[in-house]
């Protein structure tokens, strides 16, 4: 016998004692026992083991028997299948007990059982054959009427089960739903409660005729507003259509036609729990079918307009007068006013509060209505700030809170004053509100109730953010609400911390001149934050301290307030905190933060604080836990226009500093690189040399291709030094260089690294004297395009090429005297015969660079050179010239354009590279230079633009679009007249396949990069761009190819730019489109093309993400599409593109399926459920939707995909 199976029979023995004490403990140690997950229980075990916790079931001992319930939750994941049912049986059995407790204990037993049952999603089948016992006998004690507390605790079990695993339970939903609907019916308010909250779940889970059943009872069931029925029984009815509509609404929407107009007769007959009910009804249906309710939208407003200032109990005119007086005793007045009223019978204020988040529900689903909105709906919430029930408040406040989140202007919106937008008009509306909105607060702020002054600042956080600046003029009501919770000791910290939050949002959005009055009743209280014991406080005050610093006495400008009054204490409680050691981690990095901000923005008025400041900043750096963050405050005294000297710390620091550069935290190193980088610039020369040296050492092994970022930082450092302190660099520039140009070699080289090499090796030749030579520079660069030439090994990737020949130029930038000569040397190796592709290619791009640096001199010479190259039979070569042509020819446009346009014309077949050419010079020029050949230009490219080949008319449209930004006052208007077809929307109908392509790219690239210009003009091109996605069967054709037939769509790159396009719109202009017309379109696409499927697949899981509600409408229409995708077969025999292209779709499918399932009720959905056990059921899908998952969760869910 093992050792476990040995402790448990010994505890076993000790639970059959007589000692109650003894069986507790035993019971106890069980549990304990049950919780390790090594514990393995032999069969005869497990049945020992379930026998006794039975028994315990029923122990004298209230206690024991609670444990015993306790330990059947660890116990259903350890014993076999088999035994669970047993269990399960015996607590069925107990239900029906005669014995009250024993019935209680079995109810929470089967709840416990049930709440550690494996859910279906883990294939495992335990769950749903347990629900099968148990439903039956559930369904039978329902339906008995005896014992009404048998009755309750079977409907909560129920409800338990269906919200859990509702749809293996399929086969019992009829049976089911017959017997909770008399339920509806029953005396009892707990009964009828219950059947509603388990109604709800059925409805989600059940079959769709079973859903139209249950709708149409309750629909015939709801008396005409004129027939006399009981308030309870209507009441019940409409409390379960809400309970359905929160559950299933989105199935709803069929019904509501016949639905909403009895429900808002409901309302008018004067009883407030039925208007509650019918309230939270219409917010169910406006959140779960926003389209539906379209029609029902303005009765719906009018009625929450109307009782969410329904009181019919309070004379809210005596707190008007009150406002006048504004005195203590008013205070006091309306407390005992209030006593007076408080009536315990009142429910109006649930009337109030479903009023008040229906008209959120109402705001937050229809965004289109904003406009209306802020007509209608904001003064009435506005004046129902007043509200003196706090949990209304708190959803009056709610509410506002929501229309002023739809407000904020989408990303990538901008302010056009000439032509007001919707969004500028609904901004403006929200300016004429602020006032309001301010006066309706000003009393709130000071409330006594802590939660409603919470409200009041979540509210004015989000109304900065949204018109940042409009509070300033209200400064002095909001630096007195401020002060007011932060004197506030009464209640929790809580209030405290927002109110600092608060503060330190407003610094960031309000002009910095607001709050130069005020400081002097600002600062003592954020000064006794700062010196709090409660570490979040402390921490959160440090944060406030430091935006004053910043906002108040910005760099970048002149001093506008004297900070002398103020430094002394600030920097006192800053040191006073940085001094003491046993504090929180956050409230030591953000005192280290606040004194490097003092230090950087004051540190000329610190007077005997700077050096202890200095000194305690260089011992935080050397502690493990501070270290980062001393490394960024050092940075910040470092890069301040105040030139404070840090020579104290200096000698100290950079060997601490150097040795972080080894550290594996990156964060670190790149922070120490930044810092060292801003001590080179601002300390340069007074850098002690030893200590350089000693960061230099540990640079060579930074600059790799490991991490371009640290590389680039390294590599900016490195260019800082040699011009402070050259003699330091000559030592290492040996291992630095070697490394550099192994990083030179990448093709993966970022703009930012290649920018900083340049540089640096411009400082290198750039010293007096040279750290290293111009001539060994230019070799060791160049060197491995010779050896590759030399020995024929694998090829250097282009872009390396353009990498080495932009550092040529650089450095022939840096030394004018050297560049005619590299110029002229360039030129010969591009002559040579005997050079290498490679050389030349490297030629002419060196030449590109240096051609415009070197003075006319080469450029006759060169012009023959490059002409001759583009006839070269190696195509880089020829890319490489035609490129160089056109930089080189931009450093001197009145010899070079009329040499090309005649070229042009003399060399039809070089077209395609002499337009390259031009493309490169119209981008090099500048556009002032280009404007006498504007016309030449013009009539030029006017004449290639009906070319036969599709690449050069491509060049040409990049041409004509480089030549229009170089005038577009003069040239666009000329443009638009050049467009035949006349305006975009003409075009999207143009006969010509390919016309209505390039549009649409056209488009597309609009929606992308200017979205603001696309917005208002979406409801005329939606319906074009939606005709473009359908497929033409006129378009399709049969090609023979030999024996075989082949199918060939001519409009497939027209549908799949279209589809580009509403994945482009989905990014940038959601908030215009109506989401159900857009996704009967995503609908058809997920049975076209297979490019086609890939995107809409793509377009489906962000949809999912962005807009769950109306994709959870038809849900069920989605999953066969890519159920018949997953479950697709690939013909034996076919070609290995066909099964990776297959494996690809499915995968994209299942990244759909798996965003579906993050929608919380599709999985609810029989028809998902269904497709959901198909997807475990098979070895292959259920391998492929498991990584999936994993992929998902270890990578950030990426945002958006770049499709242009």
């Amino acid at each position: 016998m093992s050792t476990a199976a040995f402790h448990i029979s010994s505890l076993l023995e000790k639970m059959t004692s007589s000692d109650k004490d003894f069986r507790f403990m035993a019971t106890s140690d069980l549990m304990s026992e049950l919780q390790k997950d090594s514990i393995q229980l032999d069969e005869d075990s497990e049945r020992k083991v379930v026998k006794m916790l039975l028994r315990l079931l029923e122990d004298k001992n209230g206690e024991v028997q609670n444990l015993a319930v306790k330990c059947l939750g660890p116990l259903v994941g350890k014993v076999k299948e088999y035994q669970v049912e047993t269990i399960v049986d015996a607590l069925c059995a107990n239900m029906r007990s005669d014995k009250e407790q024993l019935r209680d204990i079995a109810g929470i037993g089967l709840k416990t059982v049930l709440s550690e049952l494996p859910t279906a999603a883990t294939g495992s089948s335990l769950a749903s054959n347990v629900c099968r016992k148990i439903t039956g006998q559930l369904t039978s004690a329902i339906a008995q009427q005896e014992d009404v507390a048998v009755q309750l605790e079977a409907l909560d079990i129920l409800s338990d089960m269906l919200s859990r695993l509702g749809a293996p339970l399929g086969a019992f939903h009829a049976s089911l739903l017959h017997c909770l609907l008399p339920q509806l019916s029953s005396p009892r308010l707990a009964v009828r409660k219950r059947a509603v909250g388990a109604l709800g779940h059925l409805a989600a889970a059940c079959s769709t005729d079973l859903f139209v059943e249950l709708a149409d009872h309750l629909l015939d069931r709801l008396p005409g507003p004129r027939a006399p029925a009981s308030p309870a029984a209507i009441r019940t009815l409409i409390q379960c259509l809400g309970s359905i509509g929160r559950q299933a609404g989105h199935r709803l929407g069929a019904h509501l036609d016949r639905l909403v107009p009895l429900v808002e007769e409901f309302c008018n007959l004067d009883d407030d729990e039925l208007r509650e009910s019918c309230l939270q009804a219409f917010e169910a249906f406006l959140r779960k079918c926003p389209k539906e309710m379209a029609p029902h939208v303005p009765n719906v407003t009018s009625l929450c307009l109307q009782y969410i200032k329904h009181d019919p109990n309070y004379n809210y005119d005596s707190d008007e007068d009150e406002e006048q007086m504004e005195t203590e005793d008013s205070e006091f007045s309306e407390q005992e006013s209030e006593e007076e009223y408080s009536d315990d019978d009142d429910v109006s204020w649930k009337v109030r509060r479903a009023a008040a988040k229906c008209l959120a529900a109402l705001i937050d689903s229809r965004p289109d209505l904003l406009p209306d909105f802020h007509c209608a709906l904001a003064p009435a919430l506005i004046h129902r700030f007043k509200e003196r029930e706090e949990n209304v408040k708190a959803d009056v406040f709610g509410a506002y809170l929501v229309l002023l989140r739809q407000t904020r202007p989408p990303k990538g919106w901008m302010e056009v004053m000439e032509e007001p937008t919707q969004t500028g008009s609904n901004l403006q509306m929200l300016r004429g509100q602020v006032p309001l909105v301010m006066k309706a607060l000003q009393r709130q702020l000071k409330d006594r109730s802590a939660r409603a002054r919470q409200g009041c600042f979540s509210l004015l956080t989000e109304l900065a953010g949204v018109l940042p600046g409009s509070l300033a003029e209200h400064m002095p009501v909001l630096v007195a609400g401020i002060v007011f919770s932060l004197a506030d000791r009464s209640s929790s910290s809580t209030i405290r911390m927002d109110a600092l939050a608060f503060l330190q949002g407003l610094l960031g959005t309000e002009p910095a001149e607001a709050f130069q009055p005020h400081l002097p009743t600002l600062l003592p209280p954020v000064l006794a934050c700062v010196a709090d014991p409660f570490y979040k406080i402390a921490a959160e005050a440090l944060l406030v301290l430091q935006e004053l610093v910043r906002a108040l006495w910005p760099l970048d400008g002149p001093r506008k307030l004297d900070p002398e009054p103020y430094v002394g204490e600030m920097s006192a409680a800053t040191l006073a905190r940085l001094r003491a050691t046993d504090l929180d981690q956050e409230v030591k990095e953000r005192a280290i933060s606040c004194m490097g901000h003092l230090v950087g923005h004051l540190g000329d008025r610190l007077g005997d604080d700077l050096e202890p400041s200095l000194l305690l900043l260089l011992d935080r750096l050397r502690n493990e836990i501070t270290r980062l963050s001393a490394v960024k405050a050092l940075m910040l005294v470092a890069v301040s226009p105040l030139k404070i000297s840090l020579q104290p710390i200096l000698a100290e620091a950079l060997p601490i500093l150097a040795s972080f550069l080894r550290k594996n935290q990156r964060a670190l190193r790149l922070a120490t690189l930044a810092a060292l980088a801003a001590l080179a610039q601002s300390q340069g020369p007074g850098l002690p040399p030893p200590a350089v040296r000693a960061v230099l050492a540990e640079l060579p092994a930074l600059v790799s291709e490991s991490d371009m970022h640290v590389a680039q930082l390294a590599v900016d450092f490195l260019a800082t030094v040699t011009r402070a302190q050259p003699a330091s660099m000559a030592e290492v520039s040996g291992p630095v260089l070697a490394e550099l140009l192994r990083l030179l070699r990448s093709p993966l080289l970022p703009a930012g690294v290649l920018m900083a090499t340049e540089g640096f090796l411009q400082a290198l030749v750039g010293t007096r004297p040279p750290c290293v030579d111009y001539a060994k520079l230019i070799g060791l660069l160049t060197a491995p395009v010779y050896e590759q030439a030399a020995d024929g090994g694998p090829g250097l990737h282009k872009q390396v090429f353009h990498s080495l020949a932009r550092c040529v130029a650089a450095l022939a930038a840096a030394c004018p005297q050297e560049a005619a000569g590299t110029a002229n040397r360039l030129v010969g190796e591009a002559r040579s015969p005997s050079s290498s592709p490679g050389v030349k290619v490297l030629a002419f791009l060196s030449l590109a660079e240096v051609g415009q640096v070197a003075g006319p001199g080469p450029q006759r010479e060169l012009k023959a050179v490059l002409l001759e190259a583009l006839g070269s039979p190696s195509e880089d070569v020829r890319a490489a010239a035609s490129y160089a042509l056109g930089r080189v020819g931009a450093g001197n446009l009145p010899d070079f354009l009329p040499f090309l346009l005649g070229q042009m014309e003399a060399e039809p077949r070089r077209q395609y590279l002499l337009l390259h050419s031009l493309r490169e010079a119209l981008g090099a020029a500048q556009p002032d230079s280009l404007k006498p050949y504007a016309e030449d230009i013009w009539a030029l490219l006017f004449q290639r633009c009906e070319g036969a080949e599709e690449g050069t008319r491509g060049v040409v449209a990049e041409c004509i679009g480089k030549l229009v930004l170089v005038n577009p006052p003069f040239l666009l208007p000329r443009f638009r007249k050049q467009l035949a077809a006349g305006e975009f929307m003409e075009s999207l109908q143009d006969p010509d396949l390919n016309v209505r392509r390039a549009t649409l790219a056209f488009f597309n690239s609009a929606v992308h990069n200017k979205p603001s210009l696309v917005r208002d003009l979406l409801d005329d091109i939606l319906p074009f761009l939606y005709q473009e996605t359908k497929i033409r069967r006129d378009l399709i054709r049969e090609v023979e190819m030999g024996p075989f037939k082949h199918t060939v769509d001519d409009g497939l790159d027209v549908r799949k730019a279209a589809f580009e396009c509403m994945y482009s719109l989905l990014e940038s202009c959601l908030g215009q489109l109506d989401v159900c017309e857009f996704l009967n379109h995503v609908e058809d696409g997920l049975k076209d093309h297979y490019d086609i499927r890939m995107l809409t697949f793509i377009m489906l899981a962000r949809l999912a993400t962005l807009c769950p509600v109306p994709v959870l409408q038809r849900v069920d229409r989605l999953i066969e599409p890519l159920r018949a995708t997953c479950t697709a077969k690939v013909k034996a025999g076919s070609v290995k593109q066909e099964f990776e292209k297959q494996d690809e779709l499915k995968r994209s499918a299942m990244r759909a399926v798996a965003a579906l399932l993050t929608i919380p009720e599709v999985g609810k959905s029989p028809i998902m459920a269904d497709f959901s056990s198909q997807i475990r059921s098979n070895p292959e899908l259920a391998a492929l939707f498991e990584s999936i998952q994993k992929d998902s969760v270890s990578a950030p869910s990426t945002d958006s995909m770049e499709l242009s």
